[in-house]
């Protein structure tokens, strides 16, 4: 495997919707119900990779996962905080992308003057949980029953990393 991580371009959108549908569809990991197009993932690779920081990973050339920051919350005192979200196929875990991904990320972050960051993770997920405490958050509670999602409430575990 000869993987590079880079910024994000709205070139990459077609690419991330592939990676992030089968979340969107056949798993309670995302919470969104429908795929958004590739217009709407394009917008948010510009606009989240403005804000915040959005990278990809690519794998002989070809994306194979993705990471990027997103406001927190709308209070203005949340704005040195932001919410991170990292997709790689169930085919690529465990083979350091996740891991390149943030190592990418936190200090994009940092540099738009971000101090916590902060992950929901649908649970249970072992692999993500893994992850995350692999590159140093820490959990902080759960929401229990948050979202419905399959016919079923869904808990979401989150954890926080000081950038």
């Amino acid at each position: 495997m000869t993987m590079a991580v880079r910024q994000g371009r709205p070139e990459d959108a077609e690419s991330c919707q592939a990676i992030y549908a089968p979340f969107v569809k056949d798993t309670w990991v995302s919470f969104e119900e429908e795929v958004p197009s590739v217009r709407e993932m394009s917008r948010r690779i510009e606009g989240y990779g403005a804000s915040h920081g959005w990278v990809v990973a690519e794998d002989d050339g070809e994306v194979a996962g993705y990471a990027y920051g997103s406001p927190h919350r709308l209070r203005h005192a949340y704005r040195f905080s932001c919410d991170v979200a990292i997709y790689v196929p169930e085919t690529k875990i465990r083979r350091g992308i996740g891991r390149a991904l943030y190592g990418a990320l936190f200090p994009i972050l940092a540099e738009h003057g971000i101090h916590a960051a902060f992950a929901g993770i649908a649970i249970p997920n072992e692999s993500s949980e893994a992850l995350h405490k692999a590159v140093g958050f820490t959990p902080v509670g759960i929401y229990r029953e948050v979202g419905w999602k399959f016919g079923a409430w869904r808990d979401v575990g989150w954890w926080q990393r000081l950038v």
